[in-house]
């Protein structure tokens, strides 16, 4: 019996978000509704200060990076979309480099695909935030926080 890495996501398929397909055909205009009421909610989470750091105006060695990330500096969507690209980049060149093994012809292979690379981006969020605070991207980790 040979080891395979997507055997390894099984335990998270059931607590990872995922959409459903629709049981209907969408109407563009209801298409059109919803992908305004999210780009509404992502201008406003790029308005949204994180919560206790430090503020800085100084210049944003990540300024270029920014723009092509959908990413705003200090703010809820700091990350952007840097760990969905980067966990689907990874998923794929281990896949295609046949270090993960995975049929796309076998729906349970690529719903175990998509969960593995939904974790790997969740975990890429939380690894990212830590290194970025604790490297002092918002100032002193000692000084963060309430209190200030």
């Amino acid at each position: 019996m040979t080891f395979r890495f997507l055997n390894l996501i099984k335990p998270f398929v059931n607590v990872l978000p995922e959409v459903a397909a629709p049981e209907r055909k969408i109407q563009f205009k209801e298409k059109m509704l919803w992908t305004g009421a999210t780009l509404i909610l992502f201008l406003v989470c790029s308005q949204v200060p994180l919560f206790g750091i430090m503020s800085s105006d100084s210049a944003d060695p990540l300024y270029w990076m920014r723009l092509i990330l959908a990413s705003n500096r200090g703010t809820l969507m700091e990350l952007g979309i840097t760990p969905i690209v980067t966990s689907g980049m990874i998923i794929q060149l281990l896949a295609g480099a046949g270090f993960i093994q995975v049929d796309h012809s076998i729906k349970e292979d690529r719903d175990l695909y998509n969960a593995a690379q939904k974790l790997f981006a969740m975990i890429m969020t939380l690894g990212q935030a830590v290194v970025q605070v604790v490297n002092g991207f918002y100032g002193d980790p000692k000084d963060l926080g309430a209190g200030i």
